[in-house]
């Protein structure tokens, strides 16, 4: 049985709970008599528990209350061909997910018409873009740490390859004061010079283009099916249907068609930096 984004969810939050309670492997498979192997392929997402399996591996690990209810939660509809989240606890195992199939992704492929890629936004775009959005300072702090601790997929050892395909507007949308719009977009020439970056700009006289519908993140792993995320307001979409991720692909493959090459996506940058250095 393939993982999925929600049954590699409910596997990481299992051997979460399993560590903070300070069990290895093999002791507690022991304890709660099951063979190692299973509840290995069970942390890892490989294979899914049983709701009541998940039951007894939370009571076993003495988890109770709102931790146990979420964590359950995760062991129902793990084969569906979507996975939406909709309440903050979910969210945040989506995000959980999410950044798990990131650092373990070979490409990824970033649609995003309005607002810079995560992986590429400076910690000053990041603050200001979530200050605007009501978030509660304290979170506002602890998010911005985990999206900055993200970008190490880009500079690592066998970096991810990123492929970002970012609509015009994100040049003239204000974030933040104009130092910030300087700094982000010279942050951008910087990362376009990665050669695991490939940044395209979708230019407003491109006509229409699967972009202007939606962003929407493709991922593929190394050994793991693809899968596609797209975050709408207060939710988020995991989907891994073979038929769903392919429609995803073919988008991606015309809103590429329609972006400019590199060369003249530095550009358009450039000139959009001149632009916000000398406005106000």
């Amino acid at each position: 049985m393939a993982r999925t984004p929600k049954g590699r969810a409910l596997g990481a939050a299992l051997r979460r709970a399993r560590e903070d309670r300070g069990w290895k492997m093999r002791e507690f498979a022991a304890a709660i008599g099951r063979d190692p192997g299973v509840l290995s392929r069970w942390e890892t997402g490989e294979r899914t528990p049983k709701p009541e399996q998940v039951a007894q591996i939370l009571t076993a690990l003495g988890i109770n209350g709102e931790r146990y209810e979420e964590i359950v939660a995760l062991a129902y509809g793990t084969e569906a061909p979507l996975w939406v989240a909709t309440s903050l606890p979910e969210q945040r195992q989506q995000l959980a997910a999410y950044i798990d199939y990131e650092q373990k992704a070979k490409t990824v492929t970033d649609v995003n018409p309005l607002l810079v890629p995560g992986l590429l936004q400076t910690k000053g775009y990041m603050q200001a873009m979530m200050s605007s959005g009501g978030i509660a300072p304290g979170e506002v702090v602890t998010r911005v740490a985990i999206r900055m601790s993200r970008r190490e997929v880009l500079t690592r050892p066998n970096p991810l390859q990123l492929l970002a395909l970012v609509g015009e507007a994100v040049l003239h949308q204000a974030i933040g004061s104009r130092d910030v719009m300087v700094e982000q977009f010279r942050h951008l020439l910087d990362m376009c010079r990665y050669p695991n970056i490939d940044l395209r700009i979708i230019p407003y006289d491109g006509g229409w283009s699967p972009a202007l519908e939606s962003q929407f993140s493709l991922i593929e792993p190394e050994n793991a099916i693809p899968v596609v995320h797209v975050e709408i307001r207060d939710s988020g979409i995991f989907l891994h249907d073979e038929d769903a991720v392919a429609a995803y692909r073919r988008a991606a493959e015309m809103v590429l068609r329609v972006a400019l090459s590199p060369k003249d996506s530095m550009r358009r940058i450039e000139r959009a930096i001149e632009r916000w250095e000398n406005s106000g």
